[in-house]
């Protein structure tokens, strides 16, 4: 008779959109008590960032206490390759195999995986974590929690009904010009809005690519601060954006778009 514990299940727990930020939500304003309850009561972990997993569970703990310690719980980061090369791979590097890492759910605990804001695996890394989880047979449950690119795109105007999330653009000039403009070509042609961000130290630099390379009817969105009390979405052609003297900070997270 076989004696194989029966695997656990991988959760995908969101996080606040306020890494980073010098403000924070209450956890209640932006998570059902059903995605912290689950995420209080998980001691293994697959995260982004450990030190950012524990400084959000130590947040969660005030509401719902852990399962276990903060310095007893069970964190293991993705490792740089997931971080730089993405998880699929890239430029001939082969995808990163994460198997290793659900070792935890193989031997019957349940998991979470965590990013430093949003939903993991969805513009973050985490991709080949939920990939080996199918691949192994274990179940993947994704909790309810904010999402800053669906909130930016059903905010901006844009056509919803047809959409692509590109990632960071080139941080060369010309590239990034190039890739500007293959953008709002793509956006023409197919009526669909293209969602980007970029490292908010890098928002100045972008914004004042995006004015210099799209055409004067184009739209151009700017999504800032989502959840926060300083949340912001602008949605204006290119034409009046640049009648204004407002510059996207160099702190605060951005989702850009642009489309017709």
């Amino acid at each position: 008779m076989s004696t194989a514990a029966t695997p656990g299940r991988l959760y995908l727990v969101p996080a606040p959109l306020d890494f980073g930020c010098d403000s924070q939500s209450p956890l209640t304003d932006v998570l059902p008590e059903l995605t912290l309850r689950t995420a209080a009561r998980l001691t293994h972990w697959v995260s982004e960032n450990a030190k950012s997993c524990r400084a959000y569970l130590k947040r969660v703990d005030a509401l719902f206490p852990l399962a276990a310690p903060l310095q007893a719980q069970a964190i293991q980061e993705l490792p740089r390759e997931a971080h730089k090369k993405g998880d699929h791979g890239g430029k001939g590097s082969a995808q990163f195999d994460a198997k290793a890492l659900l070792a935890p759910a193989l031997a019957g605990h349940d998991m979470g995986l965590v990013s430093e804001a949003g939903m993991p695996a969805v513009a973050d890394p985490g991709s080949s974590i939920v990939r080996a989880a199918h691949d192994l047979g274990i179940t993947v449950v994704p909790l309810i929690g904010p999402v800053s690119l669906l909130l930016s795109l059903a905010a901006s105007g844009l056509n919803g009904q047809n959409f692509a999330f590109v990632g960071y653009l080139p941080q060369d000039a010309a590239p990034r010009a190039q890739r500007i403009k293959e953008l709002e070509g793509l956006s023409q042609r197919l009526n669909q809005a293209q969602l980007f961000i970029e490292t908010p130290y890098r928002n100045p630099a972008l914004w004042q690519a995006l004015l210099q390379s799209l055409q004067p009817a184009t739209r151009l969105v700017v999504a800032s601060g989502l959840t926060l009390e300083s949340a912001s979405v602008q949605s204006k052609t290119v034409r009046d954006w640049k009648k204004l003297d407002r510059v996207p900070d160099k702190h605060t997270p951005v989702v850009f778009a642009l489309g017709q």
